[in-house]
């Protein structure tokens, strides 16, 4: 394979990046931000690129990594874009988090092109970026995503083709759902235990192991009993998500009144200023309701 064109290289983009240099793959990247595309060229194994169209002159398969789905319509429909530069047959892959009816949309101009396409959303955070261990949530072609696999497979533990384009954002979608009221239903449980003075590490260690033990109570009642809420995800792009959930959900005809409800205590808390807080903080805002805080009792 020729070289890899990554366009993003931001608090994910950039360790993913750095785990297919790892992998042996040759990159060609643009950023934005000149820091970050400097500190790959450095490692012998990257060129710096102009714009998205000049990486997509230059490679045949284009990975993008940015904010959300404004970011990805400029970087692959806008001027400079992608699509100014992509050959017939060129595949991109958006592992951005997005509004399933942008990719869909994005996917629809480049195939006017002869250019493929995938959504290849994460979930996993920085943490997992950074390790190489994310899940892809992948929509597109079967034959697209065979060809994309092994290459994911460098910077996550886990590629799954979950249906055609637009899948891959609805199934990120669906995990920040469950993900926000998982950390929601933690924090009330906590709080409540906390207040009717029961000890809220035992409770969870009680708990753990049962029917409300998950991934999630495992990862993060530890940091909230342990007051760190230093960001793996922060509470302004779990906001994003959810707005991407609840907008796909009036498209389509779905009510979602737990997400709106949880959407709602986020926004909360970035009126509080915690916004750049990792999403466990929704634990702080039914502290304060409760004048109350969660925390071990114990050295």
């Amino acid at each position: 394979m020729g070289k890899v064109g990554f366009i993003g290289l931001g608090i994910m983009g950039k360790p993913m990046s750095k785990n297919l240099i790892k992998a042996g793959y040759e990159l060609v990247v643009y950023d934005v931000n000149a820091a970050p595309m400097e500190e790959l060229v450095a490692t012998g194994k990257a060129e710096a690129a102009t714009s998205p169209a000049d990486v997509a002159s230059r490679c045949d398969l284009i990975l993008t990594m940015v904010p959300n789905s404004p970011h990805v319509k400029a970087a692959v429909l806008g001027p400079g874009g992608v699509i100014e530069g992509a050959r017939s047959g060129t595949l991109v892959v958006d592992m951005s988090s997005i509004d399933p009816m942008v990719s869909r949309e994005v996917a629809q101009k480049l195939a006017e092109k002869g250019v493929r396409f995938l959504d290849a959303p994460v979930s996993g955070g920085e943490p997992k970026a950074v390790e190489g261990t994310l899940s892809f949530m992948v929509g597109g072609r079967q034959e697209d995503f065979d060809r994309a696999e092994a290459l994911l497979k460098c910077m996550g533990a886990s590629v799954v083709r979950c249906g055609d384009v637009g899948a891959g954002n609805v199934t990120k979608l669906a995990n920040q759902i469950i993900v926000a009221l998982n950390i929601a239903a933690m924090s009330e449980a906590l709080v409540l235990a906390t207040k009717a003075g029961v000890d809220p590490e035992l409770v969870f260690r009680a708990i753990r192991g049962g029917l409300a033990g998950s991934t999630v109570l495992d990862a993060k009642a530890p940091l909230a009993l342990d007051r760190k809420f230093n960001p793996g995800f922060r509470i302004n792009l779990h906001i994003k998500d959810l707005a991407n959930a609840i907008s796909a959900g009036h498209e389509v005809g779905v009510p979602l009144p737990l997400t709106a409800q949880v959407m709602e205590i986020m926004q909360a808390l970035r009126v509080d200023g915690m916004g750049e807080l990792d999403h466990g903080a929704i634990i702080r805002f039914y502290e304060k309701m409760a004048q109350t805080e969660v925390k071990r009792t114990q050295a």
